[in-house]
């Protein structure tokens, strides 16, 4: 079996690759020009550079025939500042590789989305919810309901698709995503827990839904990747106990997340600098998003038995392992 997979170099991308190498698939892996390969530089694996943005490179890249394509790849910017080029990779993006897939004749091409292409709801999210990601100042939820679109039009021209809504993603490999606020604890710069709650999931179960979904997925069906419902303070505070840190103990009202954001906002237009909290990260983390598993576990035969703090501890682990986090003797004692 051959596989394409763009985003190979991200966080999810590298746990999906190692996966596919494991099941004895032949990976090409596309990447942008000076981008760092070394997670999915092994042995099974083609390098390949191209871009989303230029459509002649992926018809370059993309092998005639290849039985499956992984868009993994994704924009995940929270700041106005970035919404130009958001677009261009998510939609435009999307758009491109979908259409280069039909072209090139891909067995089945899997889509990487997320639960923000359904918006935000009081109730808990399934496949059969609303989606309802339409205000375009919350960019990044209304470029990934687009790129869901986009690759649509192309189903609608005999493209063989199926699309993934993971919610928050935790394992190793991560060093931008939620893998901060280890960092932030480590260095004792959090500046507060925010109010909401969210469904976590395990990157290795992730990466197995996807290679399950191109086996076992219904053509153009989504399927909801969620796991461990928690708060943010119950996050915060399990990464603090595998730090050895003091566990926070309350949140910070939703309100003044929010009008902080809204300051730091007007700044940013002076300054031309992203800040550390966007009215668009505010609204994502003081507000409660869980999600249901249910048609994923029935048709996939998703598995979301690995807990928040056997997720947070493989992330911790590859991190020390990487240097990139330093422990307390007593804690990495306790970890091995």
């Amino acid at each position: 079996m051959r596989a394409f997979v763009t985003g190979g170099t991200g966080f999810l991308g590298a746990n999906l690759v190692e996966q596919l190498l494991a099941d004895g698939w032949q990976v090409v892996a596309m990447h942008r020009d000076g981008s760092d390969t070394r997670l999915i530089d092994r042995p099974g694996v083609t390098l390949v550079p191209a871009s989303l943005g230029d459509i002649d490179s992926l018809r370059a890249a993309v092998p005639e025939g290849v039985d499956a394509l992984f868009h993994v790849a994704a924009n995940t910017n929270m700041w106005r500042g970035g919404n130009a080029q958001q677009w261009r990779d998510n939609v435009e993006g999307s758009a491109n590789i979908a259409r280069v897939a039909r072209e090139n004749s891909v067995g089945r091409m899997v889509v990487t989305s997320s639960i923000s292409a359904y918006g935000y709801h009081a109730e808990t999210i399934t496949e059969e919810s609303p989606q309802l990601a339409d205000d375009p100042r919350h960019h990044y939820l209304y470029t990934k309901k687009r790129a869901e679109q986009a690759v649509r039009a192309e189903i609608g021209r005999g493209l063989d698709a199926v699309f993934l809504n993971p919610c928050g993603i935790v394992g190793k490999y991560d060093t931008g995503s939620w893998a901060q606020a280890f960092f932030m604890i480590a260095g004792d710069r959090l500046p507060g827990v925010p109010p909401g709650a969210g469904s976590f999931c395990y990157a290795a179960e992730v990466a197995r839904a996807h290679i399950s979904a191109f086996h076992r997925g219904g053509r153009g069906a989504n399927y909801i990747l969620a796991g461990t419902d928690a708060t943010f303070l119950e996050f915060f505070q399990t990464i603090a106990r595998l730090l050895g840190k003091p566990e926070p103990q309350r949140t910070t009202p939703a309100f003044a997340i929010r009008t902080l954001a809204r300051v730091s906002d007007w700044v940013s237009c002076l300054t031309g600098r992203e800040p550390a909290v966007t009215p668009e990260k505010a609204a994502m983390i003081t507000r409660r998003v869980v999600a249901s598993s249910d048609r994923a576990r029935q048709e996939l035969g998703y598995t979301t038995g690995t807990g928040l703090a056997q997720m947070l501890t493989e992330s911790r682990d590859w991190l020390v392992g990487q240097g990139l986090l330093q422990l307390p003797q007593q804690v990495s004692y306790e970890s091995q």
